[in-house]
C-alpha cells in the first residue's frame, strides 16, 4: 500500500516512518511533486489536517494523510493550540515560539500542557480522523537536543526527562503523533 503523507517536515516523515509496517510506503509531498505551501488556515487543529489532507486528495489524486499538531497549556487557555508552529509570528521559528511560551508563564504556577495531534486520512473515497493526546507539563528552561517544536520544554506524565531528551524510538512509543498514528495503522490493517 502507497499512501501520501501530507508533509515535507522531514522529521515528522522520519517520525512516521519508524511507526508504520514495511507492507505501507509513505510518500511525502516532494516525491509527488507537491512543492507548495498547503494553506493551514482552519481555526483548530482538526481543521487543518482535514484541509491539508483534501487539498492532496483533490490536487493530486492520492490516497493520503495529513496530522496536525499543537501544544496546549492550561494557564495559557489552551494556546498555543493552532498557531503552534508561528506562535512568536512569521517566519516559523522554534526558539522565538519557546522564549514566547516561558515569558507568557513566567508568573503562573500552574504548568500543565499536552500535545495534541489529528491525523485526517482520506481513502477509497472516504475519510477517517484520528487523534492522539499526550499530557505533561511545560519546564522552564530547555533541555535535550533531539526533536523539535516544543520539545525541549515539555516533559510527559510519568517522565523525568523532555521530549527532547527522548530518543526518536522513545518518543515514538509515547507521544500525541505516535497514539494518533497507531490508531491509523490499526485501522488501514483491519480495514
Amino acid at each position: 500500500m502507497k499512501l501520501v503523507f501530507a508533509s515535507n517536515n522531514l522529521n515528522k516523515i522520519k517520525e512516521i516512518q519508524l511507526l508504520v509496517p514495511n507492507s505501507i510506503e509513505i510518500l511525502s509531498l516532494n516525491e509527488i511533486g507537491c512543492t507548495e505551501d498547503i494553506p493551514e488556515t482552519a481555526n483548530t487543529i482538526e481543521g487543518n489536517a482535514i484541509l491539508k489532507a483534501n487539498y492532496v486528495t483533490e490536487k493530486f489524486g492520492f490516497d493520503c494523510f495529513a496530522d496536525d499538531s499543537g501544544l496546549e497549556i492550561d494557564a495559557l487557555n489552551g494556546e498555543p493550540g493552532v498557531f503552534s508552529a508561528r506562535y512568536a509570528g512569521e517566519p516559523k521559528d522554534d526558539s522565538k515560539n519557546i522564549d514566547k511560551v516561558l515569558e507568557k508563564l513566567k508568573d503562573k504556577n500552574n504548568k500543565k500542557a499536552n500535545f495534541k495531534t489529528v491525523i485526517c486520512l482520506n481513502i477509497g473515497g472516504k475519510q477517517h480522523l484520528f487523534s492522539g493526546i499526550a499530557n505533561g507539563k511545560i519546564i522552564e528552561n530547555r533541555v535535550g537536543d533531539n526533536g523539535f517544536g516544543y520539545d525541549p520544554i515539555f516533559v510527559a506524565s510519568g517522565y523525568s526527562k523532555t521530549f527532547a531528551e527522548l530518543t526518536m524510538q522513545e518518543k515514538s512509543e509515547i507521544s500525541h503523533r505516535a497514539i494518533a498514528v497507531k490508531k491509523l495503522i490499526d485501522f488501514l490493517q483491519n480495514s
